[in-house]
């Protein structure tokens, strides 16, 4: 089942979802195995189609799942779900084989895409990779391309982040070490630049 607050984001407007650098949750899937993990070294690449780059390293146990289906998503968890958060990323799912269940998160599916996505989240994106052996290879650097976006529209709506009064509990995260986590604050506007 969906989420109560989740909306299709326009494709010229889906690279805006990743632009907060906040830290997100990568997946994936292949013949009904699932991986979730945080990945804090995910970077917006191109806008129209949006692309990304992810960093994910040989052992941990999403990226054989990525590699094999050719597919990978992006949820960016909020405040209300650190715990579960941080629980996806202390433990692998090499050394747990629960780990999903045992994080306490909850996971749906987007009707054309057998991909997990993690509930909780401000937003979510599903990218086809770009296959380059070579950058996977010798930096473990995925490319990927947009093929869906969503949000939260209550903290993004027409094309943009709408984090003002928003409660804590609705904030993305940012990761910094040791179970210390940012949530994204409070807006600094310069006036006279407020175009698109």
């Amino acid at each position: 089942m969906l989420p109560e607050f989740f909306e299709p984001v326009p494709a010229d407007k889906a690279y805006r979802l990743f632009n907060l650098g906040a830290t997100p949750l990568v997946s994936a899937s292949f013949e009904g195995v699932d991986g979730v993990m945080p990945a804090t070294w995910v970077c917006p690449l191109d806008l129209v189609p949006f692309k990304t780059t992810a960093v994910i390293a040989r052992d941990h146990f999403t990226r054989p799942l990525m590699e094999k289906s050719g597919r990978f998503a992006l949820s960016l968890p909020t405040a209300s779900i650190v715990e579960e958060t941080l629980r996806l990323g202390f433990v692998s799912k090499n050394d747990d084989p629960l780990k999903l269940e045992h994080s306490g998160a909850e996971f749906f599916r987007v009707d054309g895409f057998d991909v997990p996505l993690v509930k909780g989240c401000a937003c979510w994106a599903i990218f086809d990779i770009i296959p380059e052996a070579h950058n996977q290879q010798t930096y473990d650097l995925f490319i990927g391309t947009c093929v869906g976006a969503w949000a939260d529209p209550r903290v993004f709506s027409n094309g943009h982040w709408n984090l003002e009064g928003t409660p804590k509990a609705l904030r993305p995260l940012h990761y910094v070490a040791g179970g210390h986590f940012y949530a994204t604050g409070d807006p600094v506007v310069v006036p006279g630049y407020d175009g698109e």
